[in-house]
């Protein structure tokens, strides 16, 4: 048997453990190690944080008898969980890769055999790993959100937003919290309309419990999947019917002890495909109010 099919490799980094860090840069560096290998026919496993990656691999099940070589990907390298990796892999070829060196002396970096660093105290620089792996373009959806809402009572349950982002977050999507409020001290927010419309145009929908999401999102014409969170329908409901729209979702109005969830995650899925189809897309308006009630408000005041 070649010297590479002998070879059996565990890719690890700071998303492999329980109390470490995830980041977008790790994960794409360790695939990125995954490729390489694959390439050469050398074959290895990923073990990954079971916070992060529930029913993967995780260092717990990692049997170092199983591996003849330990890479550590990305990632600064100190402290004491890399330092462990060094004694439960004691019998690993350990090498780091596309990593950044702080200290060379630190036993989190002595302990590997060889190291690859991105950067390092007199080294020149390398380009990181994160750059290498390709990924697909998924949808990217604002999410506007309307918290409170004491005006309507009982009849505002917050266990519609909850339900809302928990549903959300199981799609394959890129999220972008907006809100419509304008703040100049908080650099989170944005200072003015122009501003936050900016945003909305790049988007390829808008999922909202609020009017001005849903309003502002067709009116730059981009679908918005509108859930009305006040039981038996309110203003979101109303607007959507103002602009004609059909993706809206109303909360049902709730009998006294009835239990069950408020949304039905079908109609949801339903809409976001509808949102992200040549159809829902091309019926967003991308026109302003026709200004009928500017006009009547005119006449009100005799100014015209």
């Amino acid at each position: 048997m070649s010297r590479r099919g002998q070879m059996r490799v565990l890719v690890t980094g700071w998303p492999s453990f329980l109390h470490g860090e995830a980041t977008a840069g790790d994960v794409l560096a360790m695939e990125a190690v995954r490729h390489g290998l694959a390439e050469a026919g050398v074959g290895c496993d990923l073990a990954w944080s079971p916070v992060f990656r529930p029913g993967g691999l995780d260092l717990g099940r990692a049997d170092p008898g199983r591996y003849t070589h330990l890479v550590f990907a990305c990632g600064p390298l100190h402290g004491r969980q890399i330092e462990d990796l060094h004694r439960r892999y004691a019998r690993c070829t350990r090498v780091a890769v596309g990593v950044s060196v702080i200290d060379p002396d630190d036993p989190a970096v002595t302990g590997f055999d060889a190291v690859l660093a991105r950067d390092a105290p007199a080294e020149a620089p390398r380009h990181d790993l994160a750059a290498l792996p390709a990924t697909p373009s998924v949808p990217v959806a604002g999410v506007v959100l309307a918290p409170g809402q004491a005006e309507y009572g009982a009849r505002r349950d917050g266990r519609a937003e909850e339900e809302l982002t928990d549903w959300l977050g199981a799609r394959e999507c890129a999220r972008v919290p907006l809100d419509t409020r304008l703040d100049p001290r908080d650099w989170r927010l944005c200072t003015t309309a122009a501003e936050l419309e900016s945003a909305l145009r790049r988007l390829d929908l808008v999922v909202t419990t609020r009017l001005h999401g849903l309003v502002l999102a067709l009116k730059n014409g981009v679908p918005a999947l509108a859930v009305d969170p006040v039981g038996g329908g309110a203003k979101v409901a109303a607007q959507a019917r103002a602009w004609s729209w059909p993706a809206v979702v109303t909360v049902p109005e709730r009998a006294p002890g009835r239990d069950g969830p408020l949304l039905d995650e079908r109609e949801l899925d339903r809409w976001w495909e509808w949102c992200l189809s040549p159809e829902g897309a091309g019926r967003a308006p991308a026109l302003p109010a026709d200004g009928a009630m500017i006009g009547e408000l005119m006449d009100v005041l005799g100014a015209r």
